[in-house]
């Protein structure tokens, strides 16, 4: 990210640079889970190598870097903030965690609190349909998003037109996150899905793939089947606002150069 140096009253101030999607309204980090193999902190370290200051932190990761435990909704209020202090001082915002579906409404519950002492905006999950009425209450109470999660044909939520019947009648905080590597493995044209759910998309995990069915595995964005060029300029038309996840699941030891990658060609096309 570059600088700019402003001369104000002899003093000289440096104000960052927005990256081109940051222009947009646009959150570009990284899903934690793309870096599994290492802890927590090894991930941070990895996403900030890559020009990102954004983490969706998935539940369970260890934690690393001196820290006990894992990544989890039940530790306590000075583990919490000691990750804040930390996250803070790399410059990077968790702004997203999931994917996670709690099993009970007291859990749901304790998900929302350590959402709001982490400064969360949005929880992806793939929740039951009976439990998206207390969603649409929790929601609204902490003013913190839920959006749905896809993985492939045939689970739950694999398919933008269930996931579009599922929505109706709640809460506008709950929508979408959008796997369109997901997608592509179900055969599904990720521009066309996006279409469907206009209006409800509000985060969007980020895969490009080799070819579509069950055994693609990621490449390069801009190299696959993906059509992730199309992507972007579905969501410019769109007006989209929200948190773009890159979760790059391949190559697993060695894969930050493919997220690097993949950001600068994700970069290249928006400018």
């Amino acid at each position: 990210m570059g600088m700019v140096f402003i001369l104000l009253a002899g003093r000289e101030t440096v104000y960052a640079q927005k990256t081109p999607e940051e222009r947009l309204g646009w959150k570009l980090g990284a899903q934690a889970y793309t870096f599994k193999e290492f802890t927590f902190f090894e991930a941070i370290d990895k996403i900030d190598s890559c020009g990102l200051k954004y983490v969706e932190a998935y539940p369970g990761q260890v934690l690393g870097g001196g820290m006990e435990g894992k990544m989890d909704i039940h530790m306590d209020a000075a583990k919490r903030e000691e990750i804040r202090k930390r996250l803070k001082g790399k410059g990077i915002r968790m702004v997203s965690f999931g994917v996670i579906s709690p099993a009970s409404e007291a859990n749901w519950r304790q998900l929302f609190e350590f959402a709001k002492a982490m400064g969360v905006e949005t929880i992806t999950s793939e929740p039951k349909q009976e439990d998206l009425p207390l969603l649409s209450q929790l929601c609204d109470a902490y003013k913190i998003n839920v959006a749905i999660h896809n993985h492939p044909n045939p689970t739950r939520y694999w398919s933008p037109d269930i996931v579009l019947a599922a929505l109706q009648g709640q809460s506008r905080r709950i929508g979408v996150c959008a796997d369109i590597g997901h997608w592509t493995r179900s055969g599904l044209d990720p521009v066309e899905s996006l279409q469907k759910l206009e209006g409800h998309v509000m985060q969007l995990h980020v895969k490009d793939l080799h070819e579509q069915g069950a055994k693609a595995h990621d490449v390069h964005w801009g190299q696959g089947v993906t059509n992730i060029a199309g992507v972007i300029q579905e969501l410019k038309r769109q007006k989209f606002k929200g948190i773009l996840s890159a979760e790059y699941e391949y190559n697993w030891r060695h894969n930050t150069p493919d997220v690097q990658a993949s950001v600068e060609y994700f970069r290249s096309v928006l400018k």
